[in-house]
């Protein structure tokens, strides 16, 4: 037996990287690392690439001499199949799905922002415009307490 999702997704699904300034203007060649469970895969932007399907996040860390590195989280959702088997398919179908990560979708198009740590949610996709993401507060090291 296989999953509906499986049967509807490939393991795979294309997203569109992208890399801008603080100001919005656009950097190309930017060295990113794009990394889930399944593994890494080094790209230059701006460029349209297959990444794994997981139901784990995909960890987005992009550099550039002469620019602070731009980061991101792309959220892993649930998709339609995985709803179809659950209603339809039971139990066996959704656990091969999410097994095999067919089950899960990230955003479409990714937008980084150099210097920012973002969120970026297929939730807030818009059709034909990229995914700008929300910011996230940057942890600050608390520095030792002198003994």
């Amino acid at each position: 037996m296989t999953g509906c999702a499986s049967i509807v997704n490939d393991t795979t699904a294309s997203i569109r990287f992208e890399t801008v300034s603080a100001t919005g203007a656009e950097i190309k060649d930017v060295d990113c690392k794009l990394e889930n469970d399944y593994g890494q895969q080094n790209i230059k932007t701006p460029t349209t690439v297959n990444v794994r399907r997981s139901s784990k996040d995909l960890h987005v860390t992009c550099v550039r001499a002469g620019e602070t590195d731009g980061r991101g989280v792309a959220i892993s959702r649930a998709n339609a199949g995985l709803a179809g088997n659950i209603i339809f398919g039971g139990g066996i179908g959704a656990i091969i799905d999410h097994n095999k990560g067919t089950a899960y979708t990230y955003p479409q198009w990714v937008r980084v922002v150099m210097g920012k740590l973002l969120t970026f949610d297929r939730r807030d996709d818009k059709e034909g415009q990229p995914n700008v993401g929300l910011e996230l507060p940057v942890p600050v090291a608390t520095p030792l307490a002198a003994k």
